[in-house]
């Protein structure tokens, strides 16, 4: 009867691997962790996308800051509002028109000189005395809406003149005349086409910041 070869495990005092352990041996190391190589991959893509990112930022905020790139507001995105009246006003007769004429500039008598020469062209005079406004420019005509035609009927005459709108309900026009007056327009030379009221003070900012000047009381306290 033949003999039964035993399992070699031992071979001269050595430990002999057998394929059964081989197979273990690689199983186990299928769920290992990344070898040290792939860690150090992973961790220099993400510094370097990092990197990228702080660079970008850096970038961006110079261009803003340089004006390269401007970001829109929520502010600046708003129309700025008009208070000048968006009508286009025929020129009316110069007899229409009732006006009070107020001197705020340092000349005396100005406000007599001017209001004679309106009553010379056909304007109606009423009021005639002095005020005080901060207004810078060539003087200011206020009027209420009735009285709109006649207020584009007198920027006509005194070219150069900002418009204000206040809550009177009659068609009388009130014109202040600040340190920037030099005379009314010739006449002949009066420009008669349909237009609009004007307010430089929108455009150029010649009038102070308030909304309104200082509108003058009435003499005889009404």
């Amino acid at each position: 009867m033949a003999r039964r070869p035993k399992d070699v495990t031992h071979l001269h005092g050595h430990h002999v691997v057998t394929g059964e352990e081989l197979r273990a041996t690689f199983a186990d190391d299928s769920g290992t962790p990344p070898s040290r190589f792939g860690r150090r991959l992973f961790h220099a893509i993400v510094l370097v996308l990092l990197v990228g990112v702080i660079a970008a930022g850096a970038v961006g905020a110079w261009a803003v800051m340089n004006g390269v790139v401007k970001v829109p507001t929520a502010v600046a995105s708003k129309a700025p509002t008009s208070l000048c009246p968006g009508t286009t006003f025929d020129y009316v007769p110069n007899e229409t028109v009732s006006l009070n004429v107020f001197n705020a500039t340092s000349r005396s008598g100005l406000a007599g000189t001017v209001a004679e020469q309106f009553a010379a062209r056909g304007h109606k005079v009423g009021a005639v005395d002095n005020s005080d406004t901060a207004y810078s420019g060539v003087g200011v005509v206020i009027s209420g809406v009735k009285g709109q035609a006649a207020a584009f009927n007198i920027q006509r005459n005194l070219a150069g003149t900002d418009y204000y709108e206040d809550n009177r309900e009659d068609e009388s026009v009130d014109v202040i005349l600040t340190p920037g007056y030099e005379g009314l327009v010739e006449p002949e030379q009066v420009d008669k086409a349909p237009g609009k009221l004007s307010c430089p003070r929108e455009d150029l900012r010649i009038a102070d910041n308030s909304k309104w000047p200082i509108i003058p009381t009435d003499p005889a306290g009404n």
